[in-house]
């Protein structure tokens, strides 16, 4: 994988980036069912390593607000205590992106798509600052994506991710049932649905004339 990724070059330009604007969703001991009970602010941008048409290196760093609220879900918690909370967080990470299609403008011949879905995984950290305590965990992001090419250099994009934390900690509730749990079985999941709009720049040298 890494060496198609690093070996093509099927793009006129070798970087990307702008802004990103949507909703996020909360899943966890306050809401097991409908992520967008509590919908939250998504803000943020995103840059990217052009390496070819199908493989993108991306980088981002966001900011989301999650909500939840214990009145939302059916279980009972001991001695019906009531839980809610509000967090601000900020998410700062990288993934691998694959284009299902050659995405790009050009030659009809290099067969270029102008759409393109596209999947994508990586590795981020995120901190949440909930009711007046700081969280920090590792999260693992994984979803699926749209690009629109407007023009050459301009383009468009939808991304839905979830973004599984590896720690219980985000919404600063943690072992509500007086049941402890290992490192990986955690129940904080959040959800990033956003627009992009990217820009393109520094050029790929196509042909390289070298003089002794």
């Amino acid at each position: 994988m890494m060496l198609v990724l690093f070996s093509v070059h099927g793009q006129d330009y070798r970087f990307e980036f702008g802004p990103a604007l949507g909703v996020s969703g909360y899943l966890g001991d306050l809401n097991n069912s409908n992520m967008y009970k509590h919908p939250g602010v998504v803000g943020g941008g995103i840059f990217r390593y052009i390496a070819n048409s199908r493989w993108v290196v991306k980088g981002d760093l966001l900011y989301a607000g999650l909500k939840g609220d214990s009145n939302d879900v059916q279980n009972k918690f001991p001695h019906d205590q009531h839980y809610s909370f509000s967090s601000s967080v900020v998410d700062l990470g990288g993934q691998i992106e694959f284009n299902f299609f050659h995405f790009g403008a050009g030659p009809r011949y290099k067969k270029y798509k102008r759409l393109s879905p596209y999947l994508t995984v990586g590795l981020g950290m995120t901190m949440a600052f909930t009711n007046g305590k700081t969280g920090v965990a590792m999260n693992l992001p994984m979803g699926l994506g749209l690009k629109f090419k407007l023009k050459e250099r301009l383009n468009l994009g939808f991304e839905f991710t979830m973004r599984k934390c590896f720690g219980d900690n985000i919404d600063g509730l943690s072992d509500l049932y007086g049941v402890k749990h290992s490192f990986a079985k955690n129940t904080d999941w959040y959800s990033v649905a956003m627009f992009t709009v990217s820009y393109e720049f520094s050029k790929r040298c196509v042909k390289c004339h070298y003089v002794e």
